[in-house]
């Protein structure tokens, strides 16, 4: 661990949590699809650790109107640019008396953590639609607050939208539609601002159980109730293992295929990708780890972003372990090798430097810190410990763990100091200091460490020396693959591949033409890099109609290796302006547009 940083500090944040602790948001805001604005007020109420005079908040881009205290005096403040990436830095002079602002500002039409789409860009094509993305620090670009995952806050929420509208938001969600327009939410357990989250559009609910349901666009209601009908019993093995459900509800809302992510785990009301709905309930694990979330992240979170592999690898884990309950050990461990792949590909292009849990990414975008280490490197850290302990030993540890730090944040640190004092004491034979460090701080996977198998996956390997010795397509034994099968096989087909065997393999198994996100992603993959131009019109189409960065960024990586430029720019030009504004800023920089 390099000594330059100081890893109890967030260095993404400017607010001054050491000194003042923001704890409870009072918010107001009026959705103008107009002017593509959230005109705010917002009232933040907090507490003082020491004496401090001023009050410390991230902002991005927000337009601040006025600053009063509780009473309506006016206070005064400064606004300073810190960095692109960071924003600005609010300081409002509170003297010693103060322990309430109010904000009234109004959001810049550029704000990253929100995207506005019009009518056409929605699956009605009636109204408009928005919704937010905090995640990582993209809050600050639309509430003025301590945009750090250190600071927890309840809130409270009134949101007028125009009429025939819905409002959701990262809270409880009243299914019934009110006359006026006016939504109220109320959160009342605390959470990291990077949780805040708000939809708007012609949205319909259904429910899937007693305490989960869908909110999504009326015309692609029925099929997301039936891919993920399986969410109560999801719900209830997460329990069985982590304890009760400590949100009340797990409603998720689909949004359009601009969302940037596969999920976001905002509490009581994920986000989710349409690009999950594949129609065999194949790709459901991401609900199983936004699911998880709620434990690890959600009630467990990482104190700075630096150390974001305690939500997503014990998150990673655990999505697993459920989907191995709900839907069997096959395919559970169909993922896990397919996971281990996703990190043995990273590994092969990501300098050994950067192949740490912690992502050390303090001077840096934390957009970068979501690569396969923090998920897939920190999870196979996990199916260790659990492989080390044995399973009933491992699951009293997490049980334990997750109760310890509910509804705190910690660092890397932290967890490792805990597990000195409860899994280096009492599996003191089973694991040591030195391990744990190495899994930890070392660069790649310990030398020690032998990755997951499938016997499932020896029809794959079969299929894909049968390719590579000529065999034609049709003559492949491919009945009853799964999703996870064929992406196995894309993945493990040779870096070189001819045009003849391309065509054959497209003509046999129409894989330019998927209509599984994945699959599709991972032929257009091969494709490429081969030059195989007759997916090029598929492709665009692909890239002008789903947002998600899993799928976006390395195609776009794909055709900057393989030279196709001007294709790449005549595909972006169509493309960018439906997707999300993060991944916007980040194409911009990766493609250098």
């Amino acid at each position: 661990m390099t000594a330059k940083w100081n890893v109890q500090h967030d260095y993404h944040s400017s607010a001054n949590t050491d000194a003042l602790c923001v704890h409870h948001l009072d918010l107001n805001l009026v959705v103008d699809f107009d002017l593509q604005q959230l005109i705010g007020v917002a009232r933040l109420q907090f507490t003082r650790t020491i004496s401090a005079v001023s009050l410390v908040l991230d902002c991005r881009d927000l337009l601040i109107q006025a600053i009063t205290d509780s009473h309506a005096n006016p206070l005064s403040y400064t606004m300073s640019d810190v960095s692109d990436i960071l924003g600005q830095k609010l300081v409002i002079d509170i003297g010693e008396q103060v322990d309430e602002v109010v904000i009234d500002y109004r959001t810049s039409t550029n704000a990253q953590g929100l995207q506005w789409l019009t009518p056409q860009q929605t699956l009605g094509k009636k109204l408009p639609y928005l919704f937010s993305q905090s995640q990582p620090i993209n809050a600050r670009s639309w509430i003025p607050l301590q945009d750090t995952p250190k600071a927890r806050i309840t809130f409270n929420a009134t949101i007028n939208v125009p009429q025939g509208l819905r409002a959701v938001m990262s809270a409880e969600n009243i299914p019934d539609m009110p006359d006026d327009g006016v939504f109220t939410f109320c959160m009342n357990k605390p959470i990291p601002t990077h949780l805040l989250a708000i939809a708007v559009g012609e949205l319909s609910f259904q429910a899937t159980g007693p305490r989960s349901g869908i909110y999504t666009e009326p015309g692609m209601l029925a099929a997301a109730v039936k891919e993920f009908e399986d969410t109560e019993s999801m719900i209830q093995i997460a329990e069985s293992i982590l304890g009760p459900y400590a949100w009340g509800r797990f409603d998720m809302i689909i949004l359009p295929p601009s969302f940037p992510f596969g999920g976001m785990e905002n509490p009581m009301l994920a986000f989710m990708t349409p690009t999950l709905i594949a129609g065999d309930k194949s790709l459901v694990s991401t609900v199983a780890h936004e699911l998880a979330h709620s434990w690890t992240g959600n009630l467990v979170s990482n104190a700075t972003w630096r150390d974001l592999w305690l939500n997503e690898g014990f998150t990673t884990y655990f999505t697993n372990r459920i989907v191995e309950a709900v839907y069997g050990e096959e395919q559970a461990e169909l993922e896990w090798v397919i996971e281990y792949g996703r990190l043995q590909e990273e590994m092969g292009s990501t300098p050994l430097v950067s192949q740490t849990l912690p992502a050390n990414v303090q001077d840096r975008d934390p957009n970068l810190a979501f690569n396969r280490f923090t998920y897939d490197k920190a999870s196979m850290f996990v199916h260790e410990l659990e492989s080390r302990l044995g399973r009933a030993a491992f699951d009293k540890f997490l049980f334990q763990y997750v109760d310890y730090f509910s509804f705190s944040a910690i660092t890397t640190e932290t967890f490792i100091d805990y597990a000195k004092q409860t899994l280096l004491v009492e599996y003191h034979d089973k694991l040591t200091l030195s391990e744990l460090n190495e899994w930890v701080y070392g660069q790649g996977l310990p030398q020690w460490f032998i990755g997951p198998t499938s016997s499932s996956l020896d029809k794959v390997e079969l299929a894909v020396e049968a390719i590579i010795k000529g065999t034609p397509a049709i003559e492949l034994q491919v009945d009853g693959w799964r999703v996870h099968h064929w992406q196995y096989f894309l993945t493990q087909l040779p870096l070189v591949v001819s045009q003849a065997v391309l065509l054959d393999l497209d003509a046999t198994f129409t894989l330019t033409n998927s209509p599984n996100a994945e699959i599709a992603c991972d032929w257009y993959r091969v494709a490429i890099r081969n030059h195989f131009d007759p997916v090029l019109p598929a492709l665009s189409g692909y890239l002008c109609r789903i947002g998600r960065g899993k799928f976006v960024r390395p195609l776009f990586v794909e055709l900057q290796i393989a030279g196709y430029q001007q294709e790449l720019l005549d595909i972006y030009a169509k493309a960018r302006p439906g997707y999300h504004p993060s991944l916007q800023v980040q194409l911009d920089k990766l493609l250098i547009i």
